[in-house]
């Protein structure tokens, strides 16, 4: 079997986007979201909510479902915001809700704007860590959370891939593998403290029936999740 064309995350994105659903669409992120909003508060009344690298916008959906009152979305690709607006509109009569093209290195966001910042499975596509930990740091408020989800570096030495089809053909998203101990110094480094690591495993019934994949996959984690702390 051929291996899928590797992309970067800008051209990736730009064709996927059209399909792109605003939901956790495959096991693996069905997986990382649980774990995502397990560890989101409850009730956002009052919290300014940043999702950064916000994609077709699922979780900003999750904050306004949970009562955020101002929320942003930053994101690379222009296509992967309109995806995110078309499904933000009938939330607009009661928040605050705002979309931004920019990268993770250079968030478009004031100083300690956010209450919460999430970033769900996009630090892997840099490859440098501590460049887009020092923006979510600076974005959010002093003692305020952040929420981070990546692929679990397991994957990477197993061979798996970030890989969707479009037109006909398979693609995969370039990704770098990030060790918890790389995320435990520049967190250090930064003045974040990690207070929860979940590592979700996948849930058998989310697996289709005549779904191929490499059965190693139901014995490992298969996202790598932070709950993180601005200390200072």
């Amino acid at each position: 079997m051929s291996h899928p064309a590797m992309l970067t995350p800008v051209d990736a994105y730009a064709l996927w986007a059209s399909s792109y659903p605003a939901h956790a669409h495959n096991p693996v992120m069905q997986a990382e979201e649980r774990a995502m909003l397990k560890l989101m508060p409850a009730g956002l009344e009052n919290h300014a909510v940043l999702d950064a690298g916000c994609g077709s916008g699922r979780y900003m959906v999750h904050a306004l479902q949970r009562n955020a009152v101002r929320v942003r979305g930053v994101d690379l690709s222009p296509k992967m915001l309109e995806r995110a607006e078309s499904e933000l509109d009938t939330y607009r009569a009661s928040a605050e809700i705002k979309l931004l093209q920019g990268s993770l290195i250079a968030l478009p966001v004031p100083d300690a704007w956010a209450d919460l910042t999430i970033c769900g499975l996009v630090i892997g596509h840099l490859e440098n860590l501590e460049q887009p930990l020092a923006e979510l740091h600076r974005v959010t408020r002093p003692g305020g959370m952040v929420l981070c989800s990546d692929v679990h570096p397991i994957g990477h030495a197993l061979g798996w891939t970030r890989d969707f089809k479009s037109g006909g053909q398979r693609y995969a998203v370039q990704h770098t593998q990030h060790l918890y101990s790389h995320w435990h110094a520049a967190c250090a480094a930064l003045g974040f403290q990690i207070e929860r690591v979940l590592e979700p495993m996948l849930d058998p019934a989310d697996i289709p029936t005549d779904a191929h994949f490499d059965r190693t996959a139901l014995q490992v984690p298969v996202a790598l999740v932070f709950q993180l702390r601005r200390m200072r």
